[in-house]
């Protein structure tokens, strides 16, 4: 009831996570990114700590298709699980147990890997890696968004889904870009297109905020020089 696609830009070095589900707040358990380590999207019936630990097995040097094996070897309920990731050199991996729900595709590209499942058709992922291809030259989570949209055009999911997210990060330990809609009824992809149309011209100064108050934009507020 989830497709995702985990993305590194292998020109900025940033690496992020797109993801949709039918369920409530996705953004809030599925998708994590570790800033010069990798992305990692947790899915299915979701374990959100399984994310962390592959981020620490690829922080400790692992690539990701070693850092997934070597957190799902002998797991409890590993099989309900279904993990992607992609490491700090573009390199990527995948986990998809046994008890995945319904029609369940992956689908690896350079820099990036899409998995889903309880999906309309297993051409979802394809078209997802696919699309993620063909945005080389795009701000990643650009790149990430078109690959969910593609996903949607592509089928999707066998029943609606109602929330979405968009995470990328970069040089910072903080996200970059952590945009979600936590629930809609019609169409929450589009709801986060709409987001980041909204925050990606003032991304930078808010990053600028964090880093350096004194060179930091005006709010625009009473008070606010």
């Amino acid at each position: 009831m989830t497709f995702s696609i985990a993305g590194r830009c292998a020109r900025t070095g940033m690496f992020g996570v797109a993801i949709t589900t039918s369920s409530i707040c996705v953004g809030a358990r599925c998708p994590h990114a570790r800033s010069g380590v990798g992305a990692v999207s947790t899915q299915n019936v979701t374990d959100p700590d399984l994310a962390r630990l592959v981020l620490n097995e690829m922080e400790a040097g692992h690539s990701a298709r070693d850092a997934i094996e070597r957190v799902t070897e002998d797991r409890a309920n590993i099989n309900y699980r279904q993990l992607i990731a992609v490491d700090s050199n573009g390199s990527v991996g995948s986990w998809t147990g046994t008890h995945i729900l319904g029609t369940n595709g992956v689908s690896e590209g350079e820099d990036c890997i899409a998995a889903g499942n309880l999906l309309k058709t297993a051409a979802v992922p394809i078209a997802m890696t696919d699309t993620f291809a063909a945005n080389a030259n795009r701000h990643l989570a650009e790149r990430l968004l078109r690959a969910l949209e593609a996903g949607v055009s592509a089928g999707g999911e066998e029943g609606p889904v109602h929330s979405a997210a968009l995470l990328v990060h970069h040089e910072q330990r903080f996200a970059l870009v952590d945009l979600r809609c936590d629930w809609a009824d019609d169409d929450p992809v589009k709801v986060l297109r709409k987001l980041w149309i909204d925050y990606e011209p003032q991304m930078e100064a808010y990053l600028i905020r964090a880093l350096d108050p004194s060179r930091a934009p005006s709010y625009g507020v009473k008070g606010d020089p």
